[in-house]
């Protein structure tokens, strides 16, 4: 059994808190909120101990793991104090994305990790949908052939408009992550961004890249759209054939090129996802079942170095930006 605390129990946390006291081979011990009238609220509904600071919770409990879904600035300020205190204690982390909005931060975070080696998972979510899944075998299976383009889309509608990077830090974690999950480590980004009427944040965002594997690709990300829509799609394409993903987790569908019958995979909601949560379930399940076999560090799927590998791609984007639209190398 594996015994889990979740630092951070506002709503992405108790999504956090539900699945592992709901899961056979967890059991969640306690929960930690810098708010306490939060953590006592949380404490009582999953019936376990409620906590105020992490340290106190690690020295008094014998846990496995943390779960750190806190938020912060640009959805990450807060992540980097309790996950170095996990490490410290040797405790396997799962944190939530990004996993920083601070890029010397992650890199400490992962550096952290490797040197006392311990596992540390970041909830990168999008990928572990069946779909995605599916088209990761795909190219495995060389049925794309070599790779020569991917193309990606992440759109929702989100209001908030707290700094100027928020959109691109926040949301495309996700996006980025997704297209590396497929094709690989990207060198070179070019990005150009606008802003909708009276934002604050460069709402919505278009990025070319450039692969090491040789592949060339393209995201567009915004903040601006409709969520009566689908709001991802992906579609990536080699010498032998190309896929197209939509909606996250909704269909993916196979296009060899020297055949007129095409592949599809389609969820059923009667036995397949019941919705974009299940992503959350999904991931969370792959994590605890790779720290039931006991994997090493490196082999952790979605992990820390590859948040941080996406993270220093959207600071690319950033500086590309800056400077009116140059090709900046990553990292």
């Amino acid at each position: 059994m594996i015994r889990v605390a979740v630092v951070g129990v506002n709503n992405i946390g108790k999504i956090h808190c539900r699945y592992y006291s709901q899961h056979p081979d967890t059991e969640l011990v306690a929960v930690c909120d810098l708010m306490e009238d939060r953590v006592k609220e949380a404490s009582i509904i999953y019936g376990v101990k409620a906590y105020t600071d992490l340290r106190s919770l690690l020295d008094k409990e014998e846990i496995d793991m943390v779960c750190v879904a806190t938020g912060g600035d640009e959805k990450g300020s807060h992540h980097y104090e309790p996950v170095m205190i996990a490490i410290e204690a040797g405790k396997d982390v799962l944190v939530e994305k990004p996993i920083s909005n601070r890029i010397e931060e992650a890199r400490e975070m992962v550096n952290a990790a490797n040197a006392k080696g311990v596992r540390l998972g970041c909830n990168l979510n999008h990928r572990f949908a069946p779909a995605a899944e599916r088209g990761k075998e795909w190219i495995n299976q060389n049925l794309l052939g070599k790779p020569m383009f991917i193309n990606m889309r992440l759109t929702i509608d989100n209001k908030a408009d707290f700094t100027e990077w928020f959109h691109m830090r926040a949301l495309h974690p996700h996006s980025i992550d997704v297209m590396r999950y497929f094709y690989g480590d990207i060198k070179r980004v070019q990005a150009f961004m606008n802003k909708a009427p009276d934002r604050k944040t460069w709402s919505t965002a278009s990025v070319n890249l450039e692969f090491a594997n040789g592949a060339v690709g393209h995201l567009t990300g915004s903040y601006d759209m409709s969520m009566l829509h689908p709001i991802e799609w992906c579609e990536a394409a080699g010498t032998e054939g190309r896929f197209v993903l939509e909606n996250v987790y909704e269909c993916i569908t196979l296009y060899p090129h020297k055949s007129s019958e095409t592949i599809v995979m389609r969820n059923s909601i009667m036995r397949g996802m019941q919705g974009f949560n299940d992503t959350f379930r999904n991931r969370i399940e792959r994590f605890i079942e790779q720290l039931k076999h006991n994997v090493s560090p490196s082999e952790v799927e979605g992990s820390g170095e590859e948040a941080l590998a996406a993270q220093e791609v959207i600071e690319a984007a950033i500086r590309s930006h800056k400077s009116g639209g140059n090709v900046v190398d990553v990292g």
